[in-house]
């Protein structure tokens, strides 16, 4: 009898089936003696389409909604359906004698496992393999160490009701918004309040008014100590008497009326988990979150150097010390070698920045692997992505950076005046960056004007002010989100989970409703309505919030899945009901001045990958067509320009802008096309028993052809 295993990729179910010893290779399984293995390719099930459950749900109708059943059906995607017939035939083989689940070790994972094991109706034992990296030994390890599957029943209950929640509130509300205001409008539990959270810094911004201040600064010469209030600010908004102060105090001596030094330790940052990660990787290198997400697969799936990416644990568990040395070898070449073979003839300092079984779910935090380095076989992207988890990992065993701060407090004729400076005393665990550590607190210490160095002084001491002057400045508005700073507020307010982020941006700028304008994000016009349009309760953060709260609570066993989606379904009635009976407006944003040739309508103007389309806005209408312009290889016989490529009814023609005179491209205008002539000469080139001659003689007929 034999085991049959799942994988969630035919890449991770090749690696499975090598080290298990499944040599015989079959299209889509590997076998052994011992095992079979197959796999998914993503989901081969889903839950079914409105128009599975009745043939009325295939026009988008108002008056239909919401559609609500009464229990949830599955269906086989039909684009890998091949997949899953293969593995329900696996499944009935008689020689089987259980399943082994080793699709990603999380909910999404085990959402896409049991859906098959319905729809192919098992009945027989299953097990779970939990693993957290992709090298031999892990695999190994987790062979030995397989689960009871039931172990993950409550995962799985979270999962599916996750699924679920997003079909009842994502369908009703989108085909309810977009039936009422006949534009497609897609909302969804956790896309539209982080759409929200956009619209909401876009009207901070809107309605911020700029003021112009000056800060006083006085010259001690080796350093510069800046003006503060009575009330501690050091903006002064009155101009005129900012200028007037400077003129009393020009030429006024400076007296040290306080001194604060003080020796401060800065631990290690913590390890990465994935929102961490793209959160750094968005501020240094201006990876997108989809964009980390699809690398760190790489590195984890097809190098195996990094452990599991989709993990929102920052900490290690304590059955990994004794694999930490073992992690440093593995990394010990190239930028990495010194300090790595420095920290294994050591005996490494674990502490609880470090360790913390309280403080690991799933998964632990994101370190490399014992897997040997190899950085020649690495893209640009992987290696700078794996360069700051490496880096992150050799700094969690170094000690904390020791400086000595120092704030000093002048009196120069009166008026206080401080300044803050900082001295490195040990570089601690900065060394594991070359001393080019950058973090979000820089950006505060350099406004604050921390100097490297302030001489040693005492208080009463004189000091000679070289100078007084001011420094003229404004006031500005909220920053637009980053990616980075987007996926922080995500994580603050519990909006999905590190593995959907990324996916729920990439959606919202699929959709037009935000837009990238460098490294910030923004609402377009059509995201600023739909804001408007959808229900109080959806745009804000703290009900989807409290969702994804209820479902870990699912998922450890303290709160009833039926409790969790009767309210789902309430709220999904109340949703659809408040669209049905606004009495609101939308207009498009985005209309051009271009008519559909099909219906007339006015054309709407898109932003995609492959440039800005123009798509019409009629929803019985599918026309489309580039709104780029498309220069062609035929010049003007007037001014020489070079012609634009245009659609017509008749077909394709080709324009000069400047002399307006046109020029079919097919057909009408007897002209062959150029990929015609070449075809044409090649055919007729290669027929030996015609001969050259003729081939040549063609391509003389073509040339005058086209000459006339």
């Amino acid at each position: 009898m034999k085991s049959l295993v799942l994988a969630e990729k035919p890449s991770v179910a090749r690696e499975i089936a090598r080290v298990l010893g499944c040599s015989s290779k079959h299209k889509q399984y590997m076998e052994g003696p011992d095992y079979i293995v197959t796999w998914a390719l993503g989901h081969l099930v889903g839950l079914a389409e409105p128009e599975d459950y009745d043939k009325k749900y295939q026009q988008w109708k108002l008056e239909d909604l919401p559609m609500m059943p009464e229990r949830m059906k599955l269906k086989v995607l039909r684009e890998s359906s091949h997949q899953f017939k293969a593995v329900q035939h696996l499944c009935k083989r008689s020689d089987i004698k259980e399943l082994i689940i080793a699709t990603d070790a999380a909910r999404e994972g085990e959402l896409l496992a049991r859906w098959i094991m319905q729809m192919v109706k098992w009945n027989k034992p299953f097990r779970r393999l939990w693993i957290s990296s992709q090298t031999d030994k892990a695999i190994k390890e987790g062979f030995r160490k397989l689960r009871p599957g039931s172990d993950f029943d409550r995962l799985y209950e979270s999962a599916r009701c996750r699924a679920e929640a997003d079909w009842l509130i994502g369908l009703n509300v989108t085909r309810a918004l977009t039936c009422k205001f006949e534009t497609p409008l897609s909302a969804g539990r956790v896309q539209t309040p982080t759409l929200g959270m956009l619209m909401t810094r876009e009207q901070e911004i809107k309605n911020f008014r700029s003021q112009e201040y000056e800060m006083i600064i006085a010259d001690c010469g080796g350093f510069e100590a800046i003006w503060r209030g009575s009330n501690g600010d050091a903006r002064q908004f009155n101009l005129e008497a900012s200028q007037a102060l400077v003129k009393r105090l020009a030429g006024q001596s400076a007296t040290v009326t306080d001194l604060k030094k003080s020796k401060k330790q800065e631990p290690h940052p913590l390890a990465y988990d994935l929102t961490e990660l793209q959160r750094d990787a968005n501020r240094r290198y201006g990876f997108s979150a989809k964009q980390t997400s699809n690398v760190l697969q790489r590195l984890y799936e097809q190098h195996k150097i990094v452990t599991y990416p989709r993990t929102d644990s920052r900490h290690l568990s304590s059955d990994m010390t004794g694999t930490l040395k073992e992690r440093l070898s593995g990394m010990a070449v190239g930028p990495y070698a010194a300090l790595a073979k420095q920290l294994m003839k050591e005996k490494l300092v674990i502490t609880k920045r470090i360790v913390d079984d309280s403080k690991v779910t799933d998964h632990h935090a994101i370190i490399p692997t014992d897997e040997p380095l190899r950085l020649h076989n690495l893209t640009t992207e992987e290696r700078k992505l794996y360069d700051l988890i490496a880096r992150r990992f050799l700094a969690l065993f170094l000690p904390a950076a020791q400086y000595e701060q120092v704030v000093l407090t002048l009196s120069i004729g009166g008026e206080s005046f401080s300044a803050k400076g900082r001295t490195m005393l040990s570089n601690g665990w900065r060394q594991a960056y070359d001393e080019h550590w950058e973090d979000d607190d820089d950006s505060n210490q350099k406004s604050e004007r921390e100097q490297e160095r302030i001489p040693k002084l005492s208080v009463n001491d004189k000091l000679s002010v070289k100078r007084i002057y001011v420094q003229l400045d404004r006031t500005k508005p909220p920053a637009r989100y980053t990616e980075a700073t987007l996926l922080t507020q995500m994580e603050k307010h519990g909006l999905g989970t590190p593995a959907t982020r990324a996916d729920i941006i990439e959606k919202l700028v699929g959709s037009d409703t935000i837009e990238r304008e460098g490294v910030h994000l923004k609402p377009t016009g059509k995201g600023v309505q739909l804001i408007e349009l959808a229900s109080p309760e959806l745009r804000t953060p703290e009900l989807t919030a409290k969702w994804e709260k209820d479902l870990e609570r699912i998922a450890r066993g303290e709160r009833r899945s039926g409790e969790f989606m009767k309210g789902i379904r309430q709220m999904t009635e109340q949703l659809v009901s408040g669209v049905k009976t606004s009495e609101a407006t939308y207009k498009p944003h985005n209309l051009s001045h271009s008519h559909c040739p099909t219906c007339g309508s006015r054309l709407m103007e898109k932003k995609t990958k492959r440039g800005k389309l123009l798509i019409c806005p009629n929803q019985d209408c599918d026309y489309k067509r580039s709104n780029e312009k498309q220069l062609a290889n035929r010049r003007c016989p007037q001014c020489h320009k070079k012609m634009e490529i245009k659609n017509g009814k008749a077909g394709k023609y080709v324009q000069c802008l400047s002399c307006n005179i046109v020029e079919k491209l097919d057909g009408g205008g007897g002209k062959l096309k150029k990929h015609e002539e070449r075809k044409l000469i090649k055919k007729y080139e290669q027929k030996e028993s015609i001969g050259s001659n003729l081939g040549e003689l063609l391509k003389a007929a073509l040339d005058k052809q086209s000459d006339s």
